[in-house]
């Protein structure tokens, strides 16, 4: 039987005679959530600064990774928000109307959407950057990642209100094929990059102990390879992340009824959530300059808080190469 938008969001939720049973883990996800949503704006806000500041990053790769921050962004301040107030109405009894889903919907599709394709986004533009090698600057410029950068935002908000002209079911086919599409293409460009690095591996070993001229060569494929490590980790917990929210879009096809299955609702969609506060971890974790900007920012606002000085210390300032 073919549901309505309410039902199909409904089955999301807890019903009336659930909330008994899983009154504290509702609890404790709507806690959860809170302190996810405050973690997830500041530290996006805190890399969103520090990217900008690092001046080592290519300004393609930097607009990318922006992108994906803003989005990181949304997800705390205006979609875990928004959830954790339609918990809370089910834990009051007061389920909300589907005047109420329908915007939860819109916001957090159009939101994770973004997410998604920027991801996507900066894997291909790693592989570019891998295989173009010397004509990545010259065939990817920084006008054209941003013309992409302005397509995945204005697609992210085309494809939730595409929902309210054609038929709901035709509709999640046409997200689940676009997403396996943006999966499977990203995996197979990974696995291209892998290739593309053992491939140059030893290329780059003789290149190092030749002439001089070549070692700028050398040091430009480095931080192309070091960089597609660091976004494929990005991909990793991203793809763990949201699998569970898949798995659970499949189960709940089979067998809606079950309490289990809404327990584990509520888990899928707070560990989706939890990517957005993971992202800043991985790039101070993996991208060293990334890194020095984030603690350099977190310095100074140590140093202004303390009352030590009214002036910015001289190591606060951007990073360099």
């Amino acid at each position: 039987m073919k549901k309505t938008l309410c039902e199909l969001l409904r089955d999301y939720f807890l019903r009336d005679s659930e909330v008994e049973d899983l009154y504290w883990t509702s609890i404790a996800t709507c806690v959860f959530n809170s302190f996810l949503s405050y973690t997830a704006i500041m530290l996006n806000i805190v890399t969103i600064h520090a990217i900008r500041n690092t001046s080592s990053i290519p300004k393609t790769l930097k607009t990318l990774l922006l992108s994906l921050a803003f989005s990181d962004v949304g997800v705390g301040l205006l979609v875990q928000p928004y959830y954790i107030s339609l918990l809370i109405k089910h834990i009051q009894l007061t389920g909300p109307t589907c005047d109420t889903y329908r915007p939860f919907y819109l916001v957090s599709n159009f939101i994770c959407s973004a997410s998604f394709l920027s991801v996507v986004a900066v894997s291909v533009d790693r592989f570019l950057a891998i295989h173009l090698h010397l004509r990545y600057q010259e065939l990817v410029t920084h006008k054209r990642v941003v013309a992409v950068v302005i397509s995945v935002w204005l697609l992210s908000a085309f494809l939730p209100f595409l929902m309210l002209t054609i038929p709901l079911h035709i509709y999640v086919l046409i997200i689940a094929i676009c997403t396996t599409v943006g999966l499977v293409h990203t995996k197979i460009v990974y696995f291209r990059i892998y290739l593309a690095v053992r491939r140059h591996k030893n290329q780059i070993q003789v290149l190092q102990v030749q002439q001089v001229a070549q070692a700028r060569e050398v040091a430009i494929f480095s931080s192309f390879v070091k960089s597609a490590v660091s976004t494929f980790y990005v991909y990793i917990v991203f793809v763990l992340c949201y699998l569970p929210f898949l798995i659970c879009l499949v189960a709940k096809e089979m067998n809606s009824s079950s309490i289990v299955l809404r327990g584990f609702s509520l888990f899928a969609f707070t560990l989706a959530y939890l990517n957005s506060s993971l992202n800043p971890v991985i790039y101070c974790w993996k991208m060293r300059h990334i890194r020095q900007a984030v603690m350099n920012i977190l310095r100074t606002m140590y140093w202004y808080r303390s009352g030590a000085s009214h002036e910015t210390p001289a190591w606060a300032g951007p990073t360099t190469p």
